[in-house]
């Protein structure tokens, strides 16, 4: 099974980065005091960060990439608080490559430092 499935479709996995990051939102700060006064707000939310392939070729980078044409996407990624996968609806962050080889006429064949960041919606599958 992959580590990252978009829109139902396995991808390889990244080979640098990928942290996973959960935040929880409150409804309020610290007091005068320095005392929490405020309290969690709706579920956490969940950022696979910093996604990066040393190596891709084109067809799969330009895979990956048109996932995003429709911006938000049914991501399948780890869950590191309860240890399972789970299916959130996510969009993605700037993606970006270094083109490292071209064909003859001029396009890429091969990428380097592929990155990407996917980032919860705020709503489950």
């Amino acid at each position: 099974m992959a580590v990252i499935t978009i829109n139902g479709k396995e991808f390889p996995a990244p080979d640098l980065g990928a942290n996973l990051v959960v935040a929880t939102n409150v409804s309020d700060g610290k007091n005068a005091l320095g005392e929490f006064v405020g309290q969690k707000v709706g579920r956490d939310q969940y950022k696979f960060d910093s996604l990066q392939w040393k190596l891709l070729d084109a067809a799969t980078w330009a895979a990956i990439l048109q996932e995003f044409d429709r911006f938000v996407v049914s991501a399948r990624i780890p869950d590191m608080v309860h240890n399972c996968f789970m299916t959130i609806r996510m969009y993605p962050g700037n993606r970006t490559a270094t083109p490292v080889a071209f064909d003859s006429d001029g396009l890429p064949v091969l990428y380097r430092d592929c990155k990407v960041n996917l980032i919860d919606c705020g709503v489950m599958e």
